[in-house]
């Protein structure tokens, strides 16, 4: 069993973190809980008191604390790459949200010390879990779609008058959801030969933080890769398309869990993140006869806690990190270049 730590306490906690982890506890025990204020979700804090957890409001208490086994970081982005930074120098292992810092550099130096010091980092990539990628891969997998030419993915809302405007580029629409969506890409190619970035305030002209974002990256065999984001979507359009050289996939509908949780039906429940038949992709294609196939695809179902059991996998097993030093790095690079260049340019990446 892991003795892990959380710091915060809030809603990212509360409903993507202990919600899965209870379903968990014969692997894992909360030992403490760091929140800047006690009481502020006084149910769900007794809750977790009841089964031992200790609540309170300093970090050193869990840096002084020789049996915490993992502390995982849930604190605001912009305080990411510092309070990992201090865990890992006090020799603690770390799953801190996503993004893992503000910029590649940042992120480097965390992966390097991790290494030094012989102890785990990684982001926490749930949406490595979620039900339309886990069903892409598997399309993919399957072959269905020959040479994969193209693959387009978004994340998009209609949220005209939320968010924030202005603030530092952690706080933008590449950093926040584009991240999830880099990942899912390099997780499956790997890091590109080049991109083109298009980055944009939309939703008021004199913002200056990103809300529209469109990523593409290119890989060898001709194949493009694009991500894209908005906050001013109010027709749905497809979250996945792939087109290969012998069928095309779409899927509309993203993963229901989020949907769930925000309803209050918790993992476990019957029926929880199970995707309607009707919200299935689509896929068309080829056969080696020739002949054309229209099918719809049963999604495979989600879960965001298997980020818990590949960390357990890691810690206890030694089992290779679901996301790779690697690929956090690539991630890292993408996000970092996207922001520090001007937008509709080609950017090459040296070695691959």
């Amino acid at each position: 069993m892991l003795n892990i730590a959380y710091i915060g306490f809030g809603k990212s906690t509360n409903r993507y973190h202990l919600p899965y982890l209870k379903l968990r506890l014969d692997q894992f025990k909360v030992g403490r809980i760091v929140t800047p204020a006690l009481g502020k979700r006084p149910a769900d804090q007794f809750e977790w008191e009841t089964t031992g957890t200790i609540f309170s409001t300093d970090v050193q208490d869990i840096i002084n604390d020789s049996t915490i086994d993992l502390v995982v970081v849930v604190t605001p982005s912009s305080s990411h790459y510092t309070m990992t930074k201090r865990l890992l120098e006090a020799g603690k292992n770390v799953l801190v949200d996503k993004p893992m810092a503000a910029n590649f550099d940042e992120a480097k130096i965390l992966v390097d010390l991790a290494r030094k010091q012989g102890l785990f980092i990684m982001p926490y990539q749930s949406r490595r879990f979620d039900s339309d990628f886990l069903t892409v891969k598997q399309v993919i997998g399957n072959g269905y779609l020959g040479r994969l030419v193209d693959l387009e993915v978004h994340m998009d809302h209609y949220r005209p008058n939320d968010g924030i405007f202005e603030g530092p580029a952690i706080d933008g629409s590449l950093y926040g959801h584009g991240v999830h969506l880099v990942d899912q890409v390099v997780s499956l190619f790997g890091a590109p030969k080049s991109a083109m970035y298009d980055l944009r305030a939309t939703r008021i002209l004199e913002a200056t933080l990103d809300d529209q974002i469109e990523v593409n990256m290119f890989y060898k065999n001709a194949l493009k890769a694009t991500i894209q984001t908005t906050e001013l979507a109010t027709i749905q359009y497809p979250k996945w398309q792939l087109r290969g050289t012998h069928g095309t996939f779409i899927k509309y509908d993203v993963d229901e869990q989020e949907n769930d949780l925000k309803a209050g039906i918790m993992p476990g429940t019957v029926g929880f993140g199970v995707d309607a038949p009707q919200n299935y992709g689509k896929l068309v294609y080829f056969n080696q006869s020739g002949d054309r196939i229209e099918k719809m695809v049963p999604s495979v179902l989600g879960d965001y806690g298997r980020i818990y059991d590949s960390v357990f996998d890691t810690l206890v097993n030694g089992a290779p990190k679901l996301v790779s030093d690697e690929q956090m790095l690539t991630v890292m690079k993408l996000l970092s270049t996207g922001v520090s260049t001007d937008s509709n340019k080609l950017v090459s990446f040296s070695g691959n």
